[in-house]
């Protein structure tokens, strides 16, 4: 595995973990409407580019290993 298909790794598990951190503080009866709609935005958000960007390290690593 080369050090970009690791970083883009490591960074899709941070972005994961930033959209599930911000969608589980939703459960938390604290927080304003407004922090409601920004933190249920921005989660998804987070977790969709993590989640798509573990899909394509995925890609880049199976592309790069030689047969």
């Amino acid at each position: 595995m080369t050090y970009g298909t690791g970083i883009m790794f490591a960074v899709a598990v941070l972005f994961v973990g930033i959209g599930a951190w911000l969608l589980i503080r939703l459960g938390s009866a604290t927080i304003s409407e407004r922090k409601t709609y920004a933190y249920r935005m921005t989660g998804i958000m987070f977790a969709a580019a993590g989640v798509l960007l573990f899909a394509y390290a995925l890609a880049l690593r199976s592309w790069s290993i030689a047969p």
